[in-house]
């Protein structure tokens, strides 16, 4: 492959890496070192991760995509070399960071993503959304059919995720998140919003509920899906997706999920030397 489709093929290993330990932490309580050591080649342990308190259906989804996650690291692994798991945080007070600049201020307990299937939800809308918009910026940049087929697959099964996730949470739209009395919709568009702040792209980024300027053709409020304004997927780069999951709004200052930054040539052609 060309060292440029190596590149973009192996950047997405730090959202998989992270999507896959938190999905595996969240329905079984345990992660790769557990299940796939092999994969981790050797990369320091996620902190704060642990079992979240899921209702049946909502963990058998979970752990779904768990076990989708590690289908994904083999998938790139078999295809570019790729390189050790980094350091990742997703302990509680890191999500709860995330929600508290989402909505500007500190929420009141802080915002725990384990406590229960709503919160775990929320907390999963976070994650592989920010991932399918890189593989759809990443597609026309390919140059080789084998880079172009795994992306397309990648893409099709992120967005597949983030799909079930919306859904549910649409359903849900109105409730209000307990003990803030804030509705669901409105913890979705403020993650938006805030994305869509750090990435420093304009709107990539839409919650569940929209003005209906900004719903299918201009014509509906409900927006289970995300896209343009012919309901096509935003795309970003490589730079805009650590902008947002290192929370700074700065692909040079790591942070957030990831406290050292994350790996490959892309991410750490932009981190201090």
């Amino acid at each position: 492959l060309p060292q440029s489709d190596v590149d973009l093929l192996e950047f997405p290993l730090n959202l998989e890496y992270l999507e896959a330990e938190f999905f595996l932490f969240g329905s079984l309580g345990y992660g790769l070192d557990k299940v796939a050591p092999n994969l981790t080649l050797g990369g320091p342990a996620p902190l704060g991760a642990k079992k979240a308190n899921l209702d049946p259906l909502t963990k058998d989804l979970v752990l779904q995509f768990a076990w989708q996650e590690v289908g994904h690291l083999k998938a790139i692994k078999k295809t570019v070399k790729g390189f050790p798991r980094p350091l990742l945080d997703l302990s509680a007070g890191s999500f709860a960071k995330v929600i508290d600049k989402a909505f500007g201020k500190p929420l009141n307990p802080p915002f725990d993503p384990y406590a229960n299937s709503i919160n775990y939800l929320i907390a999963s809308y976070l994650i592989p959304y920010v991932g399918l918009t890189g593989y759809v910026g990443a597609n026309p940049n390919l140059q080789n059919a084998i880079s172009k087929r795994l992306v397309a697959g990648l893409l099709g099964v992120e967005s597949g995720q983030d799909a079930v996730i919306r859904a549910f949470l649409y359903e849900k739209a109105n409730e209000k998140v307990h003990p803030y009395g804030i509705r669901v919709a409105e913890f979705t568009n403020k993650i938006s919003q805030l994305r869509n702040t750090l990435g420093r792209s304009g709107i990539k980024d839409e919650g569940l509920v929209v003005p209906k300027a900004l719903g299918a053709e201009g014509k509906i409020e409900g927006n289970v899906l995300a896209g343009d304004e012919n309901s096509v997927a935003y795309d970003r780069t490589p730079e805009e997706v650590l902008r947002i999951v290192y929370g700074s709004g700065n692909e040079r200052v790591p942070g957030g999920f990831y406290p050292k930054g994350g790996d490959g040539r892309i991410a750490k052609s932009h981190l201090p030397k």
